[in-house]
């Protein structure tokens, strides 16, 4: 699929890889739909329609996609980027904090997908993409709920991609690994920040472009070619 001329829905185009995934579609030529909640920050983004939502909520989800069904007809590529972390041990963990992190991470990311799914089936065809986390293979001590939130990403991922085998969809799923966003100004633990920020220090992380780039790659290979999985680390990270 070729950027040029398509339409595309990125969730949690605010900052971080959403924004650069809104941004290289939209250099590509794609009328792209950047959403997420901070209305102010998509409106500085130029070149995409801004759209403020809050994936967690049925009624703001249902309503961009029939927004973008009245403007649009169809819709070509969706990118669930929108997520959120707050890391702590399970003993010192603030139980809310746990709610919100799936129900963005997953339920959001399950949520959208359910309601943009018969476009996507209606034209036969399409592409969507959800960014899980390398945390969703590898869980280490102090982010427990965020490492079950991206596993399941990568479930919820697979079962897709099977169910959509039929309609001409294709379905990727993205495993960044360090990548320099705002993510981690969520984190609240003292211990836990220092853990990230010592190991952002030791190694020249991913720049959300990065990831941009995978999504550019991935979007643009034949038909018949599906990158189901993609892994993508620094150089340098170990874990």
């Amino acid at each position: 699929m070729n950027p040029a001329g398509a339409v595309a829905l990125v969730t949690g185009a605010s900052s971080g890889i959403g924004e650069a995934v809104a941004r290289a579609l939209a250099d590509g030529g794609a009328t792209v739909i950047a959403a997420a909640r901070r209305l102010d920050r998509l409106e500085r983004l130029s070149g995409v329609e801004p759209l403020a939502l809050d994936v967690t909520r049925d009624e703001e989800v249902a309503a961009a996609l029939d927004r973008i069904r009245a403007r649009h007809g169809r819709l070509d590529i969706l990118v669930n980027a929108a997520g959120v972390m707050m890391s702590a041990a399970v003993a010192d963990a603030k139980t809310g904090d746990w709610r919100r992190i799936i129900e963005t991470n997953l339920l959001g990311l399950m949520n959208v997908t359910h309601a943009a799914l018969p476009l996507m089936r209606a034209a036969g065809s399409g592409h969507i993409f959800n960014v899980s986390s390398i945390s969703g293979r590898l869980a280490n001590v102090g982010s427990p709920a965020y490492a079950a939130s991206k596993n399941g990403v990568g479930a919820f991922t697979e079962s897709l991609r099977k169910e959509c085998v039929k309609y001409g969809i294709r379905v990727t799923l993205l495993m960044p690994g360090l990548v320099d966003t705002e993510l981690f100004m969520h984190v609240e633990d003292p211990a836990v920040r220092a853990r990230f920020g010592a190991m952002m220090e030791s190694m020249t992380v991913l720049q959300p472009r990065d990831i941009a780039a995978v999504v550019v790659f991935a979007l643009t290979q034949p038909q018949h070619v599906s990158i189901s999985e993609v892994v993508i680390r620094p150089t340098e990270q170990i874990e």
